[in-house]
C-alpha cells in the first residue's frame, strides 16, 4: 500500500482534500462533453473560480473533473505545499554552489537533488487501474467523456493523457502531456512536438523499422499530473521527479500488453503500439494560444488494452487564450526551477512568465547590473537555457522592480527604454504552436534592456532619480489614514 505521508495518493484523495478546502463545487445535472462543459469551466476559471466534478456527463460513463490546477492556491495544495516557492526552496538548498555553471549544471543540479532525497518508484503486483481490463474489441474509448472544447475542434480530444513512452535503445522512460484526438473507438492522434522526448523515441523505433510501445494514464494523482508537464532534461526520470515532490515513492505497475509501467493508482490506462511509417491528419484545436492549431500529420495509436478502475473519474483540461488553468501549472514550473535557472544564470535575481504571454512567448527578468550590456547578456544566456529558448520576448529589469507586478514592468518597460538602443533583435527556435513565426519552429525574437543605462553604455545624460516619498510622510499618513475619512 502507498505511505501514508503524503496527504493524498490517488485523484480521489485530492478530489476530496478540494472539497473540504472549499475548493471544488459538484455540478449534478447533465452537461454536455461537447462545447458546454469548456465554456462552463471557461467562465468559471476567469472568474477564480473552483474546481468542478460534472458528475453526469452527457457522453461517456463516468465523472469529468476540471479546473483542478487553476489557481496558485490549489496547485500548491496539489504539491502538498502552503506555497509554491516552498519547492523551489527545498531545491536551492539542496544545490552545491560547486556545481558547473551551463546547461549540463542544470542536469547535474536535479541530478544531485534527486540523489540526496532519491525516491525512486516502487512496482506492485496488483493495482486499483487494472481492476477492470478490457481487451481486443472490447476497448472502446467512447467510454470516456472526452472534451470537444471548441467549435473548429477536429472532434474529441483527451487532454490530459500522461504519455509513457520509452528509448528504444538506451530504455530510457518519458512521462510527457501531450494532446489525444479519437480518430476512432481503438485509435488516438498523438500530438507530440517537435521538441519533445517522446518524438526522439519514435523517431528511434521508425529508423529501426520497430513499432513503439505506448501507455496513457488518465486521473493520476496531482504530483505525477504535474510532473508530466515539467520541463525536465530528456535524462531525468519524472517519477524520481515525482517521487522527490512527494517525498515518497510512486507506485507504479507493469502494463498487461506493452513493455511499460504505469502509476498503480491512475483511473484509466490505454496501452498500444505506434506502427512506423504511419501519419493522420490531426487537428485542427483550439489551443492555450488561443487559435486553432492546423491540420497536420501525426502518428496514431492502436490501442490493444483498457484498464481502469471499478469507478474511474475522469480528467481533463480546457485549452483557450489566457486565463484558463494551464496558469496554475506554468506557475509552479516558474517557481520551482527558479533556483535551477539561477544556477544557470547567476545573476538573475527573479523572474516571471506572464499568462498572457502563454509562458513561453514573454520572460520578465531582473537582475543585479554591473556592466554595460548586462541585460543583453542575460537575454543571449536565457535563449541558450534548455526550453527557455522558445521565448519570444525578453524584458530586462533592475533588481529593485518586482517582476511579478505588471504595472511597474510596464512602468519600466515603457519609460527607460531608447528603442535604438535598447532592442536586441535575432532569431531562434519558438514553440510548435507558434502561429505569428512566418516559417514554422522559427521566427524573430526580441530582447528589451529597461535597466538604469550606464555611462558606460553611451549614456552621459545622467540618469534621473526616481521620485519616492519621504519615509516619515508615509509613516504619518498611515497612522492618520482612519482620521481623514476617506474610505
Amino acid at each position: 500500500m502507498a505511505s501514508k505521508g503524503f496527504p493524498y495518493h490517488d485523484l480521489q484523495g485530492f478530489i476530496t482534500a478540494l472539497e473540504q478546502a472549499g475548493e471544488l463545487r459538484r455540478v449534478g445535472v447533465p452537461v454536455d462533453p461537447t462545447l458546454e462543459i469548456s465554456e462552463v469551466v471557461t467562465r468559471t476559471v476567469r472568474a477564480g473560480g473552483p474546481a468542478l466534478l460534472f458528475e453526469r456527463p452527457t457522453r461517456g460513463e463516468m465523472p469529468i473533473v476540471v479546473n483542478l490546477f487553476g489557481t496558485e492556491k490549489r496547485m500548491a495544495m496539489a504539491l502538498g505545499v502552503d506555497s509554491l516557492d516552498e519547492v523551489g526552496d527545498r531545491i536551492g538548498s539542496l544545490i552545491q554552489p560547486e556545481l558547473p555553471v551551463g546547461w549540463s549544471g542544470i542536469r547535474e543540479g536535479i541530478g544531485k537533488v534527486l540523489q540526496l532525497k532519491s525516491v525512486p518508484p516502487r512496482k506492485v503486483k496488483s493495482a486499483p487501474c487494472q481492476e477492470v481490463v478490457l481487451k481486443g474489441d472490447e476497448v472502446d474509448l467512447n467510454k470516456l467523456p472526452g472534451l470537444r472544447v471548441w467549435p473548429g475542434d477536429g472532434g474529441i480530444f483527451h487532454n490530459y493523457g500522461l504519455t509513457h513512452t520509452k528509448h528504444p535503445e538506451t530504455g530510457k522512460r518519458n512521462l510527457g502531456l501531450y494532446r489525444l484526438q479519437q480518430h476512432s473507438k481503438n485509435t488516438l492522434g498523438m500530438h507530440w512536438q517537435i521538441h519533445k522526448d517522446s518524438t526522439a523515441h519514435h523517431a528511434v523505433a521508425e529508423r529501426r523499422g520497430e513499432r513503439l510501445p505506448v501507455a496513457i494514464a488518465i486521473g493520476c494523482d496531482p504530483v505525477v499530473s504535474y510532473a508530466a508537464s515539467a520541463p525536465l532534461p530528456g535524462d531525468i526520470d519524472e517519477y524520481l521527479f515525482a517521487g522527490f515532490l512527494r517525498g515518497e515513492r510512486v507506485e507504479m505497475v507493469d502494463c498487461l500488453t506493452v513493455p511499460l509501467q504505469v502509476p498503480a493508482q491512475a483511473q484509466v490506462v490505454l496501452e498500444g503500439y505506434l506502427e512506423p511509417g504511419e501519419r493522420v491528419p490531426e487537428g485542427p484545436f483550439g489551443d492555450h494560444t488561443g487559435f486553432y492549431t492546423p491540420v497536420e500529420p501525426f502518428p496514431v495509436l492502436h490501442i490493444e488494452c483498457m484498464t481502469m478502475r471499478k469507478q474511474p473519474i475522469y480528467h481533463s483540461i480546457v485549452t483557450s487564450k489566457p486565463p484558463q488553468e494551464d496558469h496554475g501549472l506554468g506557475k509552479a514550473t516558474e517557481r520551482i526551477f527558479r533556483p535551477l535557472l539561477k544556477m544557470l544564470i547567476p545573476d538573475i535575481v527573479d523572474y516571471d512568465m506572464p499568462a498572457a504571454g502563454v509562458f513561453h512567448n514573454c520572460v520578465i527578468v531582473s537582475i543585479r547590473k554591473r556592466y554595460p550590456k548586462h541585460a543583453q547578456k542575460i537575454m543571449n544566456a536565457i535563449w541558450g537555457a534548455h526550453l527557455m529558448s522558445l521565448t519570444k520576448l525578453i524584458v530586462v529589469v533592475d533588481e529593485d522592480c518586482d517582476v511579478h507586478d505588471y504595472h511597474e514592468v510596464a512602468f519600466r518597460a515603457f519609460g527607460n527604454v531608447d528603442y535604438d538602443r535598447d532592442l536586441l533583435v535575432t532569431q531562434g527556435p519558438v514553440d510548435h504552436l507558434d502561429h505569428a513565426s512566418y516559417q514554422q519552429f522559427w521566427g524573430g525574437k526580441a530582447g528589451l534592456d529597461a535597466t538604469r543605462k550606464l555611462p558606460a553604455e553611451g549614456y552621459t545624460r545622467g540618469w534621473p532619480e526616481e521620485m519616492t516619498m519621504a519615509p516619515e510622510v508615509t509613516a504619518l499618513v498611515d497612522k492618520r489614514w482612519k482620521e481623514y475619512g476617506i474610505s
